[in-house]
């Protein structure tokens, strides 16, 4: 270059020097190079930007580990980043080495890194010599702690003694990495192999298993508790003669055989078997100790982790709730999901027991709490009631007595209130698959629902009482209903009902309408109730869910077939429900489940008239008869009311066991009463008393506004 004449450009400068530039923002994710760099990652030479994931597949996987672990540590100590790159093609072979130089900063507010470097060609160095410690990165001592750090967060986060294993063997130690790792565990006066990476099928056969007193590297780590290195061939074959002759043909070169020690004992050995020569350092042997004291840390936590876990899913499975066999005339499905935290169960179960005759029983419940404390007492509650179904007891002495036993479970045999004051809800159904008649007893638990052969669905009120546990002398009356060809009946805990910040009100809601517009058998019935609390499962039974959950979930459907009957079978929605000389309150059930049975029906005018006449006649028996009330209501035919013909009948009775029949009466202006029989009459198609063998029953007929004229108003007293 003559006197005067302009410096070259830096571009040209490097160039000349066979120096490519990159720069890397990782905010966007993107990498820009020259096109001296493009050149050295085997791409065309020129200027390219390229994503992270298109510059990670033209490097070797280690080597970008490598990066990413030193480029934090060189902001913190404000110096350059160097690393040696190998660079590989499509079939991963290694086709040129390069060494990277940068200088990274560090955007708070962005929480990002940006780098701008160069990347030169290097000649690979001879591996395990002080020049390929240098050659990976500038600063040996930056580069060892980089890789510490990221050894120590990698054997951390294993949760098992497999993912230890794969976490060691993938390990890339600055400058010397192992192409041959081996785990040992001692067992009793043996050395046993737990596992191994690097080595051809039915090498470590013979290694596989030995007795500490073999003339072994390893066996002698554990009799003394001192790490052997050996550093050449022949020094392994002049301290091990007898070993030797198994180990000369593996190609290996150097070897590190390292004691696991934890709590002061050894409980196994790491081996560290190199195809080049390597010296172990003072600097090396540092690594290679601090690796074993963090594989034994690893694996001791595993192997704890693993007994326990192995313990608790043995006594889960136990009490894994499960269907019997197969119930002709009933299809059952069920689903159980606990909330997570580890367990498999929580407080939460359902079972179904077989009983005399063909008859079965049905239990679904909850225990409060989602614990380990709930899980045991579900336990042992699903056994006592196990044990009292099979005795032949009906379903409100089965409550009963099972309210006894966890009272008696929770408070001991004293009387003081215990700090861990614990209850259940619960629901057990006996079931005649003959005939779909069904008895109900149940304890604080939500009412079950019920699927009409049409699709209706409604909520179906049963008597009830206390919680278990709470008053060991609480009674629990029975509800008996029939479950009609075609229905189901659906039995669930409140997790399936509350699950995603819903009420008991909107969660029903919501399931009413899943159970409304399912068009399919029950199993995948089930399957769409679960999915449209939780979204898409995953797997079956024991918790198809993700883990978003917030309470336990268990789920019974008993479906009766309607086999026999084609399209054309008259529908029939059918319910019933008992209103006790006590329990006025259940006038408004009645009334709301009546709007729930005519939820289609065409005049809203004839659904608020029912619904006026069912409270008369429901409350005229508790007012002028000391017998509790049976309402049976009906809705027969198949048509909409739409006009075409085939208008639809309700039809709702009243029984009571009183021997007085009910008249008509003339009441005065200010009468409070009298005036029950005079509204059937004005609002009802036709109605009328029917005397029983013991108490009567008061009837009435509506027929759907639309539909064809039913007999003429009037009592009707057949």
């Amino acid at each position: 270059m003559r006197t005067g004449e302009p410096l070259p450009s830096v571009g040209d400068v490097l160039a000349a020097l066979a120096t490519g530039l990159w720069h890397w923002d990782t905010a966007s994710g993107l990498v820009t190079v020259d096109p001296e760099a493009a050149r050295l990652l085997g791409l065309p030479a020129r200027r390219t930007t390229l994503t992270e994931a298109e510059t990670r597949a033209r490097l070797h996987p280690v080597d970008w580990n490598e990066i990413v672990g030193v480029v934090p540590l060189a902001v913190d100590e404000g110096t350059l980043a160097e690393v040696r790159v190998r660079i590989v093609d499509e079939q991963g072979r290694v086709v040129r080495v390069v060494r990277s130089r940068s200088k990274p900063s560090f955007d708070p507010e962005r929480r990002s890194y940006e780098l701008i470097g160069t990347l030169q060609q290097v000649t690979e160095p001879v591996p395990g010599t002080a020049a390929a410690r240098n050659a990976v990165t500038g600063d040996w001592r930056r580069s060892r702690e980089a890789f510490l750090l990221d050894a120590g967060r990698a054997l951390a986060e294993a949760r098992s003694t497999q993912e230890v294993l794969r976490m060691a063997a993938s390990l890339s130690m600055p400058g010397f990495t192992p192409d041959g790792l081996a785990v040992y565990g001692v067992e009793g006066d043996r050395l046993t192999l737990i596992g191994h990476h690097g080595h051809q099928p039915g090498q470590d056969t013979p290694f596989s298993d030995m007795p500490l007193t073999t003339d072994y590297p390893a066996a002698e780590v554990v009799r003394t508790g001192r790490a052997v290195y050996l550093t050449t061939p022949r020094e392994y074959q002049n301290r091990y003669p007898v070993a030797w002759p198994l180990t000369r043909d593996r190609g290996r070169r150097s070897w590190a055989f390292l004691p696991l020690t934890a709590a002061g004992r050894t409980m196994g050995v790491w081996v560290a078997a190199f195809t080049y020569p390597v010296a172990f350092t003072p600097d090396e042997r540092a690594v290679l100790t601090t690796v074993a004291r963090m594989l034994a840390q690893a694996l001791t936590r595993a192997s704890a982790a693993e007994t326990e876990r192995e313990l608790a899913e043995g006594l889960q499975r136990s009490m894994l709730p499960s269907l019997g066999p197969e119930i002709p005339g009933i299809q059952v499905a069920a689903r159980y999901i606990p909330t997570g935290g580890g367990l498999q169960v929580g407080g939460d179960w359902y079972d179904m027991i077989p009983l005399p005759s063909g008859r079965f029983a049905m239990v679904i419940g909850d225990v409060q709490g989602h614990d380990v404390r709930a899980a045991g007492l579900m336990g042992q509650l699903r056994i006592a009631l196990r044990a009292y179904a099979s005795e032949g007891h009906r379903p409100d002495a089965v409550l009963s007595r099972a309210s006894r036993f966890l009272h008696g479970v929770v408070y001991g045999s004293g009387d003081e209130q215990p700090a861990d004051l614990r209850f259940a809800t619960c629901v057990y159904v006996e079931a005649d698959p003959a005939t779909g008649m069904l008895e109900i007893a149940r304890a604080g638990h939500p009412d079950p629902a019920i699927r009409m052969a049409d699709g209706t669905v409604l909520m179906r009120p049963t008597a009830g009482g206390l919680p278990l546990g709470v008053d060991p002398a609480a009674d629990y009356p029975t509800t008996r209903f029939a479950l009609e060809p075609g229905e189901t009946m659906m039995l669930c805990t409140d997790g399936l009902i509350e699950t995603g910040g819903h009420d008991m009100e909107s969660g029903w809601r919501r399931l009413r309408r899943i159970l409304e517009a399912h068009h399919g058998d029950v199993e995948t019935l089930a399957d769409a109730l679960v999915q449209g609390v939780h979204g898409p499962t995953s797997h079956y039974t024991t918790g198809r869910l993700a883990d978003r959950r917030e309470d336990d979930i268990a789920l019974v459907l008993l479906y009766r077939p309607a086999e026999g009957r084609g399209p054309a079978w008259p529908k029939v929605r059918r319910t019933l429900m008992s209103v006790a000389q006590d329990e006025p309150e259940r006038i408004a059930e009645a009334r709301q489940h009546l709007r729930e049975l005519l939820h289609d029906w065409a005049s809203a005018e004839q659904v608020d008239s029912a619904v006026l006449l069912v409270s008369e006649m429901v409350t005229n028996v508790l007012v002028h008869t000391d017998t509790d009330a049976l309402l049976v209501a009906e809705v027969t035919g198949n048509g909409n009311g739409n006009g075409n013909g085939d208008g639809r009948r309700l039809r709702v009775e009243v029984t009571d066991v009183g021997d007085d029949l009910p008249h008509k009466r003339r009441p005065g202006e200010l009468a409070s009463s009298g005036r029950g029989l005079m509204l059937i009459e004005l609002l009802a198609d036709t109605w009328g008393v029917s005397p029983r063998g013991k108490g009567k029953s008061i009837w009435f007929q509506l027929y759907e506004a639309g539909g064809p004229a039913g007999p003429p108003k009037g009592p009707d007293s057949a």
